[in-house]
C-alpha cells in the first residue's frame, strides 16, 4: 500500500504500515482536523481567553492539528503555547511533501518539522510551539493544560493509549473547566474518560462519521 494517501477532501493524509492504519480520517484529512480539533476544540476556548491558551497534543502526526493551531492564533491573534508528543516521527521529507499549504493558503507548515525537538520555538507572535519525541506514558510537563487533543491510533491498533490509567495522566496535567476532544467515540473510551474524571459530551462527527467526543474536566 502507498505511504501518501489522497482522501475524499483532496487532502493528504499517511498510512502507517506499522500499526496498519491511517493518520486521518478517509473521507477528508482536513476536514477531520478542522471539524474535531479546531472547530470543537480549540476555538471556543481559543475565542473567548483572556490570556494564553495551553495545548497538548498526543499524536503529532502529520503536523496538521498544530498546523490549523498556529493559523487560528494568528487569526484570532491570541496567544498559543502548544505542546505536542511523538513516539514515531514523520520523516522532515515525507511531511513537507504533504498539501496542506497549498489548500489552506497558509505558509509555514515546514517549520513544525523542522524545529528541534525537545526545546520551545516562537513561530509566530501568538504560537509558542514544543514537540516531544516520547511516548505518552512517559510524557511530563509542568504545564496545566486548557485544551487536549487526543489524535492516537485507533483503539484496536493502540489499545494501551484509550485506558483509564492514560486518561487519569491526563487529567492530571488538564485544568478544571479543560477540554479534551478525540475522534474515536467508542464506549470503552467514553468509560475510560468518565473513570478518569471527564464529563463526556458525544457531538456530530465530521462528513459521514456519526459522532465524536468533547470530554470537560470537572
Amino acid at each position: 500500500m502507498e505511504r501518501f494517501i489522497l482522501t475524499e477532501d483532496g487532502s493528504h493524509s499517511l498510512y502507517s504500515p506499522q500499526y496498519n492504519q491511517q493518520y486521518h480520517s478517509l473521507q477528508g484529512a482536513l476536514t477531520e482536523s478542522e471539524h474535531i480539533y479546531i472547530q470543537l476544540g480549540l476555538f471556543p476556548i481559543l475565542s473567548q481567553a483572556s490570556s494564553p491558551v495551553h495545548v497538548f497534543e498526543m499524536g503529532f502526526g502529520t503536523g496538521l492539528n498544530a498546523f490549523l493551531a498556529w493559523k487560528l492564533a494568528d487569526r484570532l491573534q491570541k496567544p498559543v503555547d502548544y505542546t505536542s508528543v511523538e513516539a514515531f516521527p514523520v520523516p522532515v521529507e515525507e511531511a513537507v511533501s504533504l498539501n496542506y499549504e497549498t489548500l489552506t493558503g497558509q505558509t509555514g507548515f515546514a517549520q513544525l518539522h523542522e524545529c528541534g525537538w525537545s526545546a520551545e520555538h516562537q513561530l509566530s507572535e501568538n504560537f509558542t510551539f514544543r514537540k516531544e519525541n516520547v511516548y505518552l506514558q512517559n510524557f511530563r510537563s509542568d504545564k496545566l493544560f486548557d485544551v487536549v487533543f487526543y489524535d492516537a491510533f485507533d483503539p484496536r491498533a493502540q489499545p494501551e493509549l484509550w485506558v483509564e490509567e492514560i486518561f487519569s495522566q491526563i487529567a492530571a496535567q488538564t485544568c478544571t473547566g479543560g477540554v479534551l476532544v478525540t475522534y474515536s467515540s467508542k464506549g470503552i473510551v467514553k468509560r475510560a474518560l468518565r473513570a478518569a474524571g471527564f464529563n463526556v459530551e458525544r457531538h456530530k462527527g465530521p462528513g459521514r462519521k456519526t459522532h465524536v467526543l468533547k470530554a470537560i474536566k470537572y
